[in-house]
């Protein structure tokens, strides 16, 4: 059975959704990108998330072509700036987004990262655009352990819905103390580049001996291993890119594959988690 994440008030997600950052960037992707998306909803892969700094816009737009005619099928997620998220700037960031992805709401609206708005005010601007009916919840991005305990008893904070931070198997520090935290108040964690990014630390992970034979005895793609992974933890989702049909079905399968202990442990043999509190990843 597919595994659910749980948000407040909501039937449950799958635990893999679909990520859209870069996605808007290039015109001659543009269909490619948007019939991605609408596979993926046909997939169950129904949360997606975006955000007004991608492609400044061009993402929600691609997502709001995606989910033309199927709003009520789709879990919305954006994210706004933190330099827009406070007071009448919030509310203006807000709307702009949902111009652009052609809805009348979110089902949740996340900072971005921290910025020199005070946590307070964001807070404050959440709880104003929730009661205009713009958004459904709210939550954050990027923010650590002392932040979310620095959020989290402020004067609404507590309604803080969900953290989304990078995690994948060769970035392992929220394990120290974020994760276990964000697991104890039954808070989702949203887990961002789950397949790290392009680059030599991807490229690690994808071509390791380990990931591999073990990819090839399972008979799946190491992507597939290292979602799995990830899901494999409670209250983790990953929300994974994908630009064409093909890899959002590899995502989508994903969902399917257990992991046995020993498997995992393995994995995690291969990508130790520091043994120490390390600064917050972030790309």
């Amino acid at each position: 059975m597919t595994r659910q994440i749980h948000f407040s008030a909501n039937k449950g997600l799958p635990a893999i959704g679909q990520g859209t950052w870069a996605m808007g960037e290039k015109a001659l992707q543009r269909r490619d990108e948007v019939h991605a998306l609408q596979a993926g909803i046909d997939l169950g892969l129904t949360l997606i998330d975006t955000a007004e700094m991608y492609a400044e816009g061009g993402a929600e737009r691609i997502v709001g072509e995606a989910i033309r005619g199927r709003r009520d099928e789709v879990f919305l997620v954006s994210k706004v700036y933190p330099w827009n998220a406070g007071g009448e700037r919030a509310i203006a960031a807000c709307e702009a987004s949902l111009k652009r992805l052609q809805s009348d709401y979110l089902d949740l609206y996340l900072l971005h990262w921290r910025g020199d708005i005070p946590l307070e005010e964001t807070v404050s601007a959440m709880q104003a655009l929730k009661q205009q009916g713009k958004i459904r919840r709210w939550g954050v991005s990027n923010l650590d352990y002392d932040d979310m305990r620095e959020l989290t008893v402020l004067a609404g904070g507590a309604e803080c819905a969900t953290n989304q931070v990078l995690y994948h198997l060769a970035s392992r520090g929220i394990e120290h103390d974020l994760l276990p935290w964000c697991q104890q108040q039954n808070m989702p964690v949203m887990a961002y580049c789950p397949l790290a990014q392009a680059g030599r630390l991807r490229d690690g992970l994808m071509n390791h001996p380990a990931l591999k034979q073990m990819a090839a005895q399972k008979g799946v793609a190491v992507a597939q291993l290292l979602l799995a992974w990830l899901i494999s933890h409670n209250g983790v989702m990953a929300i994974p890119k994908a630009g064409s049909v093909a890899h959002v079905k590899e995502n989508a399968a994903a969902r399917e594959i257990t992991l046995s202990n020993e498997e995992i442990a393995v994995m995690e043999k291969a990508f130790p988690a520091p043994g120490h509190k390390t600064p917050l990843a972030m790309v």
